[in-house]
């Protein structure tokens, strides 16, 4: 049985990875223990014990992984504390996941990347749009069609005007359209903002090594939450919403005719549908079965070296392309 801690007990470890965590281990009772919840704050990591079924409560990381021992272990961590606990826990060779965007700089993620090469420790990104039921299945049934031509995803979100959103939280969109489409070999960014608007907006083109062509639109502050992903071929198209109220979508389109229709029930849990609990399967399958877990920080530093060039533009006064 695996014996797994969480260290950051804030609101997206609660939705993102304890609630999903619990759930797994309610479903599969003899392959995980939740050994232990740590957080600065005793009150949240008691509180997480007692709400996910965590067996201990600590304050101290690494007093936590002393005493605990355990066999895996999750990191939530804000974006300043990424690469410190996640070079820890790699040296230490406890198999982790740890959150995206892998550090506040292009410099820290790269020097995570060195120490995951080095150790080999097992681990795991969590950049869950990739265990996306629907953007899955999307994903296969254009495969079996053809070659993807287009791809376009629109993040659209409600006042974060934070200055950091490109490489914190539109990354997620940037991987998961990578995920679909296949590796970028060329990019060109765009961003605008006028007076009465209290964040840059911007629209990211895209070449993929295939022949195909892609864009994503991010609107941080356009008044709604929702990402849609729609993927383009030589006679079909499939659209993939998802977001707060109904968006929550799949449609498939093959010669003019729309061939499949699916919707969440909002009876669903959230982590099942955006591809928490899915983490947590991948998570837990690949040690059980000795293999190391996926996606792994190589495979998201591409993304993450792509968010923190798009954020020097933004930062730029020229507000050209790059």
């Amino acid at each position: 049985m695996l014996r797994i801690a969480l260290v950051g007990c804030g609101e997206h470890s609660r939705m993102s990875h304890a609630a999903p965590l619990a759930a797994y281990a309610a479903n599969h009772p003899d392959q995980i223990q939740l050994a232990a919840a740590c957080d600065l704050d005793i009150d949240k990591a008691t509180e997480f014990c007692r709400s996910f079924g965590f067996a201990r409560a600590y304050t101290e990381f690494e007093r936590m992984l002393d005493t605990e021992k355990v066999d895996a272990c999750v990191s939530v961590m804000p974006v300043n504390h990424i690469t410190t606990v996640g070079v820890n826990l790699l040296q230490r060779q406890i198999p982790c996941v740890i959150e995206k965007p892998l550090g506040i700089s292009l410099s820290e993620a790269e020097q995570l990347a060195a120490i995951a090469e080095e150790t080999q420790t097992p681990h795991m990104v969590s950049v869950n749009r990739r265990f996306m039921p629907y953007l899955n299945r999307a994903r296969d049934w254009a495969k079996e069609l053809g070659p993807l031509e287009y791809v376009r995803a629109t993040q659209v979100r409600h006042a974060r005007d934070e200055s950091d959103f490109i490489w914190t939280t539109a990354i997620h969109v940037l991987d998961a359209v990578r995920y679909v489409a296949g590796e970028i070999i060329d990019f060109e960014a765009q961003s605008w903002t006028e007076r009465h608007m209290t964040s840059h907006w911007f629209v990211i083109s895209l070449r993929f090594e295939n022949g195909a062509s892609g864009t994503i639109e991010v609107l941080p502050t356009s008044g709604m939450v929702e990402e849609s992903y729609e993927l383009f071929g030589e006679g079909f198209r499939a659209r993939v919403t998802a977001g707060s109220g109904p968006q929550r979508t799949l449609d498939c389109w093959q010669q003019g005719q729309l061939v499949s229709h699916a919707e969440v029930s909002d009876d669903e849990p959230e982590f099942l549908r955006n591809g928490s609990y899915q983490e947590v399967e991948e998570f837990v399958g690949a040690l059980r079965s000795g293999r190391h877990p996926y996606p792994a920080i190589k495979d998201i530093l591409p993304s993450t070296r792509i968010s923190f060039a798009i954020a020097e533009l933004l930062g730029s006064d020229d507000g050209e392309g790059i």
